[in-house]
């Protein structure tokens, strides 16, 4: 059986193979209308938006994989009250989860979500879209082609992933196709700024009244990124035009929130480390499963969930590097 690399960490992968093959859409649809509306209060993400600065909203996720004791909520989401609308940056792994982000939006402000953005396209940031109005969902046209690529197979998986927490969770692609550029929305003055690395488009939202950066999945900090759509030098590219702007408050993708300069160093030796152990064992001459067998620093050993992400890693990158490495030696 095949997991969705995107979708699945390697302990989810191991959790997927142990079940029964993803059911169809229709089929699911049929199996969730036949089995009795479980407890709500069963299915709580307990969403508590943090504000960061003026008018500006994080909520954190877990940092964990993702499992049905999360609910698939390892994800940093935000949202940002202007005058006259609000913003909303990524809508979460469910429909339950965009309903419950939408619920606590309404706690802060009674103003219309009025551009509600997707970042990249892994499941986690776009299938809570559902709960948002859709003339206001938004992404890059490379967001929005993956969402229609894998969309269908990353919400299957993560229905097997996390169960009943993701009941009536259909994919909703964005309508609007984001180019980069400052503009006035809401009331805010935003900038969108369109970047890759960690996929094909990862998406960074800058709110220039409280210099906020909302770095997509980017940045990571203290949980080990996940690399399955990774370029690493074009995403250490992008944490250069990242590292050159000023600003007062990160918000990573996953991970805590603080320390705001430390998170962009930290992303960046980590990619650095990576890249370069790969690359080493390739040119050493070991096989992939040497490379895993590998010790993780203890620099490296801090961050969440690094054993597993480090293996996912050698997975995706290793037959590349073994490629270039045979190539330089022949």
């Amino acid at each position: 059986m095949r997991c969705i690399r995107a979708a699945l960490g390697s302990l989810a992968c191991a959790l997927a193979a142990s079940l029964p093959a993803t059911l169809p859409s229709t089929a699911r649809a049929a199996a969730d209308a036949a089995r009795p509306a479980a407890d709500a209060g069963a299915f709580d993400y307990r969403l508590q938006p943090r504000e960061l600065a003026d008018g500006v909203y994080v909520l954190v996720g877990r940092r964990e994989d993702f499992s049905r004791d999360n609910g698939g909520n390892i994800v940093n989401t935000g949202f940002i009250v202007g005058s006259t609308g609000v913003i909303v940056v990524d809508t979460g792994p469910s429909r339950r989860y965009g309903e419950q982000l939408r619920a606590a939006i309404a706690r802060v402000t009674p103003l219309p979500v009025v551009l509600t953005l997707n970042t990249h396209h892994p499941p986690d940031h776009f299938l809570g879209n559902q709960a948002f109005p859709p003339d206001t969902l938004a992404a890059l046209p490379e967001t929005i082609a993956g969402i229609e690529a894998e969309g269908a197979a990353f919400n299957d998986n993560m229905y097997r992933l996390v169960g009943d927490w993701m009941r009536d969770t259909e994919v909703v692609v964005p309508g609007q196709r984001l180019t980069p550029g400052r503009r006035t929305v809401g009331g805010r003055d935003i900038e969108l700024v369109a970047l890759g690395g960690h996929t094909a488009a990862d998406l960074v939202l800058i709110d220039h009244a409280s210099g906020t950066v909302f770095a997509s999945d980017l940045v990571f900090h203290g949980r080990a990124p996940t690399t399955p759509h990774a370029d690493i030098p074009r995403w250490l590219a992008s944490l250069d035009t990242l590292g050159a702007l000023v600003a007062k408050h990160w918000i990573p993708g996953h991970g805590s929130v603080g320390e705001e300069a430390r998170a962009l160093a930290d992303t960046r030796a980590y990619l650095v480390w990576l890249r370069e152990t790969v690359r080493d064992a390739a040119e050493s001459g070991l096989d992939m499963a040497e490379a895993l067998a590998r010790p993780l620093p203890a620099e490296v050993r801090v961050w969440a969930l690094a054993d597993s992400e480090y293996r996912r890693s050698v997975v995706h990158l290793f037959p590349a590097a073994e490629k270039a490495a045979l190539k330089r030696r022949n």
